[in-house]
């Protein structure tokens, strides 16, 4: 005898062994014991989730001979005839092979005739969003009213497609996605009938790539035991089985991260290299396994029995709440721009190098002296770290002391502006204004526009313009850019970086101007008639924040 599939031989045969679907079996047992039932019937659900297997077993309990109710006896003729597949009065029709309007009408010919061996003729239609819009036309009459001796069953995944026509005639059904404990209890219970041991790490394992499909678990538990052969079921074969190597490196590359591990991390990148794993693939993996361990600590969740909730685990005790969420959006972000990396492997690690110098900076920050207090670039990273992380924790810290130089510039906290007490006038001089119109007029745009923007007039004579720059707006600067600025002036352009502006650049005129809109905006509505009823009799109030311009 040949060899029949799990998913087959342990398929549900009455409604008690349909597992995780409650109201569903609820609601046809009830309509079965009480002969109630509808005369088309339409099962939604995602793929291996039992619409077909509830389908024959509606045929049995409408055609066996004990009678019509919700528990079939399994062993008369007509139900041994539709578990076996040779029930003549049960139609099993694939839509999708049998689209055209000329399949249904041959189908509906034979409507009218009665059934030859059971109570009830069924038509089962799988995949009836296939069907072309002919086809359910021909099909909206019979359905609506039947000959008392048929039943229509209709299944499909995707009923948006459907014709509301044929969901208003229909008795809709829908089918959840299993949950993994429900499928991992039934993978337990195949492999004790099939005599076969597995840890409980491997049944987690598939449980999990079933994704909520029933068939897909047994499936790929089928292809486990092929490939683990005499052997009982391992995690490690079942992982390496369905190309999972790669999430222990995930795992890896994140403990590197937070123990600050760089030749731990290069090392870890370049296994997962070497492995050729799908780096696509492995940032799903990776955001996945960021939001179980954000799970894990909001929650403390158990779930020792999964591989995920044992990794997540690990990873919620190594890394804060904070750099979670903020490597998940790294992961999620890189997955949607994985089209533009040169290559999948490059998208992938410059996700996780981000990760890396967003930690480090984090840690020494977290844990720079106070000021005034002797300290070595490797006491204010905070760890160990390799030689390469030391010198990323030493430009870190030159930048920050950098930053701090040119804060000598006091900045008012509500206008983002220099105040008066600072190097320069709390208000805008008229050589920067008359810059500003200057630049406003130039014909110049895009980037060069911008450059001019954050630029102040140092001297100018006939030939030459000397311009200055703040050093944190340098990533502006191209020669083209420059070039394009002395067309636009006439005359040479030279810019210079320097660490704070003496001046107010043209971009932090305009950034006032429009700050100052806002405010005139919203002293605008809270004086209006409207706005004073609505406070004074509801105590409403205004979130200056929430305004935005239209222009």
């Amino acid at each position: 005898m040949s060899y029949i599939a799990l998913a087959r031989r342990y398929r549900p045969r009455r409604f008690s062994e349909v597992l995780g679907q409650p109201s569903v079996v609820r609601a046809l047992s009830n309509a079965l014991d009480a002969d109630q039932l509808h005369p088309a019937l339409l099962l939604t659900g995602t793929r291996g989730v039992g619409k077909t297997t509830l389908a024959r077993i509606i045929a049995k309990a409408l055609n066996c001979e004990t009678g019509v109710s919700s528990t079939p006896c399994g062993t008369c003729s007509a139900c041994t005839a539709i578990d076996e597949g040779r029930f003549v009065d049960l139609l099993e029709i694939d839509a999708a092979s049998r689209t055209k309007v000329d399949d249904t009408r041959a189908m509906l010919d034979n409507v009218q005739y009665a059934p030859v061996q059971g109570r009830y003729k069924i038509y089962l239609i799988d995949e009836v969003h296939m069907l072309s819009g002919h086809s359910f036309n021909a099909l909206l009459k019979t359905l609506e009213e039947p000959p008392e001796h048929v039943k229509f069953v209709l299944a499909t995944t995707d009923p948006q497609k459907l014709p509301i026509t044929v969901l208003s005639r229909c008795l809709q059904l829908h089918l959840r996605a299993l949950p993994e404990a429900t499928i991992r209890e039934l993978l337990d219970h195949v492999l004790g009938a099939e005599g076969r041991d597995a840890e409980a790490g491997a049944v987690a394992l598939l449980a999990e790539a079933a994704d909520g499909s029933m068939r897909d678990a047994l499936s790929l538990l089928d292809q486990a035991l092929a490939h683990a052969g005499s052997e009982g079921l391992a995690e490690a074969s079942v992982a390496d089985m369905m190309g999972l190597t790669g999430q222990h490196g995930l795992v890896h590359c994140l403990e590197a991260i937070a123990d600050g591990d760089g030749q731990k991390l290069q090392s870890e990148l370049r296994e997962l290299a070497e492995l050729a794993v799908d780096h696509g693939a492995l940032l799903d993996d990776l955001a996945t396994l960021l939001q179980a361990a954000a799970f894990q600590q909001a929650f403390a969740q158990d779930d020792a029995d999964s591989a995920r909730g044992r990794d997540a685990a690990l990873i919620a005790k190594c890394l804060s709440s904070e750099d979670l969420h903020v490597f998940y959006d790294m992961a999620v972000h890189a997955r949607r721009d994985l089209s533009w990396a040169p290559s999948a492997r490059i998208g992938f690690e410059m996700a996780v190098l981000r990760m890396w110098c967003f930690r480090r900076d984090t840690a020494a920050s977290d844990s720079a002296p106070p000021a005034g207090s002797a300290s070595t670039p490797s006491t204010a990273a905070g760890g160990q770290g390799s030689t390469a992380g030391a010198s990323l924790n030493d430009e870190a810290v030159a930048r920050s002391a950098a930053f701090d130089a040119a804060a000598d510039v006091s900045v008012d906290a509500n206008t983002d502006k220099p105040s008066s007490t600072g190097a320069r006038a709390s208000t805008p001089t008229e050589a920067a204004r008359a810059w500003h119109a200057r630049v406003e007029a130039a014909a110049i745009d895009g980037y060069a526009r911008e450059l001019a923007r954050n630029c102040v007039v140092e001297t100018e004579d006939e030939g030459t313009l000397q311009l200055a720059m703040a050093r944190s707006m340098d990533h502006l600067l191209t020669e083209e850019r420059r070039l394009k600025l002395r067309e636009a002036f006439g005359k040479a352009v030279q810019i210079r970086c320097v660490d704070a502006v003496a001046d107010w650049t043209p971009v932090e005129m305009l950034r006032s101007a429009r700050e100052q809109a806002v405010e005139d905006a919203a002293t605008a509505i809270e004086q209006s008639p409207v706005f004073r009823l609505l406070a004074d009799r509801l105590g409403a109030s205004l979130q200056r924040e929430d305004i935005q311009l239209l222009h």
